[in-house]
């Protein structure tokens, strides 16, 4: 056989091999298209700073080295999520300038519940962009792809998706923190309990609301241990036979574990509901409480203190003087300055996660150990590392 016939043979062997392994030259195999995120300040990469400008240093200052609309000092677990599927990070839908949706879109904002309260649209504190509101933005987003696609322009150069990416993405929800603390310190455990159970109906009608636009996968994290924040140490009333040997609140933890039995029950009911698709209940929960209550097992220092706060000790938070703030409080300036080594610290500024307890979830989250049912993403695309 000549020089010319045997590159001929390789050829057509290399061609027969991506051909059967269903994977293009130089592409890496991933099922998932996108990811449509929906969540509060836990997901949130920049919606909330987009819709109303105001954020300062140090938040950022880990990986982007300026504030980017994160409430923590690097990336959020929807970042990593993103990294790990080889996807860009996920472009905020209320951000018009400088977003590229080709990949989905993060309608989480910043303060989001997942039920408005009563009260009023406004409430102080708390983002007019609730769960239901989130999900009507997907659906007018999804009739904005549909009408260009069809369109004469289709989708060339353009930064929206195919309409294919509705049945070939992640749905990820981060939401209900602050369902279950806006109201914590005046009604009590007892009476924030009352309406749990409409939360997480909310979050199960949305995902089949979502199911009939053609959504697939959903990913549902439940609710962090807030017993073991900083900022609810300071700011619950609380006596010392309830704190635990690793310093979290006994009641406050117990009762968020009610509302992730809660979640995880009602995420099983639709499932029947939903042929074809894929409901995955994910325990953050376990890994965030192993990590508050084990920081240096994970190779961390520190787990209910704040990195980014005021007045040391065990927890560093002040309630009125919120990380990169400085007042003037009884004639006396404060301000609530990071640390210089967010990397061994559990919580950011008392109530939201660092970059690492970030990373360290996410890998929970990829190997399927902390999801029910096991959900692990490698058996559907080839896994790109987050360092």
């Amino acid at each position: 056989m000549n020089h010319s016939s045997t590159a001929q043979t390789l050829l057509i062997w290399v061609l027969v091999l991506i051909a059967f392994s269903g994977v293009e030259l130089g592409e890496a195999k991933c099922e998932f298209k996108g990811i449509f995120n929906f969540g509060d300040s836990n997901s949130d990469t920049g919606g909330f700073w987009a819709a109303f400008p105001a954020q300062s240093p140090p938040f950022g200052m880990t990986y982007f080295k300026k504030p980017v609309g994160r409430a923590t000092d690097g990336r959020l677990i929807v970042d990593f999520l993103a990294q790990a599927l080889g996807l860009p990070f996920v472009s905020p839908y209320l951000k018009s300038i400088g977003s590229d949706f080709r990949h989905g879109a993060n309608f989480a904002t910043l303060a989001s519940t997942v039920m408005l309260p009563n009260t009023s649209l406004f409430v102080t504190g708390i983002s007019p962009f609730s769960l239901a509101i989130q999900l009507n933005q997907l659906k007018q987003f999804k009739v904005e792809v549909d009408q260009h696609y069809h369109s004469a322009h289709g989708t060339k150069g353009s930064k929206l998706p195919s309409p294919s990416i509705f049945g070939k993405s992640l749905y990820t929800f981060y939401i209900g923190q602050n369902d279950f603390t806006s109201d914590l310190a005046s009604l009590g455990v007892n009476g924030i309990k009352s309406f749990l159970p409409k939360v997480v109906s909310q979050i199960a009608y949305t995902i089949k609301d979502i199911y009939a636009l053609g959504g697939r996968t959903f990913l549902v994290l439940n609710l962090a241990p807030i017993g073991c924040y900083p900022s609810f140490l300071v700011r619950l009333p609380h006596n010392s036979s309830d704190i635990d040997e690793f310093g979290c609140m006994i009641s406050y933890n117990n009762a968020v574990a009610d509302y992730n039995d809660m979640l995880k029950e009602a995420l099983s009911n639709i499932r029947p509901d939903l042929p074809g698709a894929s409901v995955v209940y994910v325990d953050t929960h376990a890994v965030l409480l192993d990590l508050f209550r084990h920081p240096t097992s994970h190779g961390l220092k520190y787990g209910t203190k704040a990195c980014c706060g005021h007045g040391g000790g065990a927890y560093n938070y002040h309630a009125q003087v919120y990380c990169g703030e400085s007042k003037v409080i009884n004639g006396q300036k404060l301000s609530a300055r990071a640390c210089n080594d967010p990397q061994n610290y559990v919580s950011w500024d008392g109530i939201h996660a660092t970059e690492a307890a970030n990373r360290l979830t996410t890998y929970a989250i990829l190997n399927g150990s902390n999801s029910d049912p096991p959900f692990p993403l490698h058996q559907f695309c080839d896994l790109q590392p987050i360092g």
